[in-house]
């Protein structure tokens, strides 16, 4: 009997597929369709830190200032009172959420500065999340903020949020970081309870007939993956938080190598936008033929076997790998 069990945050899941934060996420009876696909659990969407600030009155300069030479930069923002219900429809999703599932439920709060904000959650926990993603979404484009300064907002803002609570927290990172390893552990020290490497930037494009800047979303693609498993693989063992991937997470293939690099849950969103629910159920299907063709009991025996501590060439995460690659392309003759 092939084992899927596996645990994230301290919470025990019966599958490592966690669909994450997308807009199928605002409706109870999506979730409920993952759980009967075998989820192990469902990230919520999230609720941002301008939501709660607008509701607050605290946003209205941030949106003014500035606006009346280019009023076309208040497009930029959405309908932060109507998106996603607002603070308190989203309290209550979570309480409608976790009265219909019997997996664990996972809040995502989506901000970058400290603040009164950061109450909200108090606010998640109460309302019944088993636990809480802090999904840090942010660009450091200022000239003079240096990468130290950058570092110590993320872990004060994880610092407040894990102030008065009970329920775990996992925190939502991008790549760019100049000592990633480093700053993975002072965000546990910090109090993580897990990390979700990483942060899908979406780019902007140029729009050459409008001479506008304007949004662009592309789905992920499974080669997104190998930056993922590369950071899971070198942290694995050596820092003391759960490990979660997202990103490039498409098929059964793409669970196995999360799991062999020391993911506790491989995350799934863009193989669910455009495959549809029943994805869930395909992929774990293909998951246990896999185990079971490649013996393979569980996932606690797979994890971590291919990553750095455990493969017989560690080198190959780093530095070594550049070269070797180099070496051996042999472009196609023209």
């Amino acid at each position: 009997m092939i084992d899927l069990t596996t645990t994230y945050l301290g919470l025990s899941l019966r599958s490592p597929v966690v669909p994450s934060s997308s807009p199928l996420m605002e409706k109870v009876e999506n979730l409920l369709r993952m759980e009967e696909a075998g989820a192990g659990a469902v990230v919520l969407h999230s609720l941002f830190e301008e939501q709660i600030t607008h509701e607050s009155h605290e946003l209205d300069h941030y949106l003014n200032r500035g606006t009346e030479s280019y009023a076309e930069s208040t497009s930029y923002f959405p309908d932060l009172i109507g998106y996603n219900r607002g603070p308190e429809g989203y309290l209550d999703h979570i309480r409608r959420a976790k009265a219909a599932l019997t997996i664990p439920v996972i809040a995502s709060l989506n901000g970058v500065s400290p603040g009164g904000w950061v109450s909200y959650a108090k606010y998640i926990e109460e309302a019944g999340a088993d636990a809480l993603e802090l999904n840090v979404y942010y660009v450091a484009a200022d000239a003079f903020q240096s990468a130290a300064e950058v570092e110590e907002m993320y872990l004060d803002l994880l610092r407040e949020v894990k102030r008065g609570l009970s329920i775990p927290v996992a925190v939502k990172l991008g790549h760019h970081f100049s000592a990633f390893a480093h700053f993975a552990r002072a965000m546990s020290g910090a109090g993580a309870d897990g990390l979700v490497l990483f942060n899908r930037f979406y780019q902007p494009d140029f729009d050459l007939e409008r001479l506008q800047v304007v949004p662009d979303l592309n789905l992920s693609h499974p080669n997104e993956l190998r930056l993922r498993l590369r950071w899971v693989a070198m942290l694995y063992g050596r820092i003391g938080t759960d490990l979660a991937v997202t990103g490039g997470v498409h098929g059964a293939t793409d669970v196995v190598k999360c799991m062999m690099a020391g993911a506790s849950i491989a995350m799934m969103t863009s193989a669910i936008l455009a495959r549809g629910i029943d994805h869930v159920a395909d992929v774990l299907h293909d998951l246990r033929q896999w185990m079971d063709e490649h013996e393979y009991e569980s996932i606690q025996a797979m994890r971590g076997s291919m990553s750095r501590r455990a493969v017989a060439e560690p080198a190959a995460f780093e530095r070594a790998n550049y070269m070797k690659v180099l070496r051996s392309y042999r472009p196609q003759a023209v």
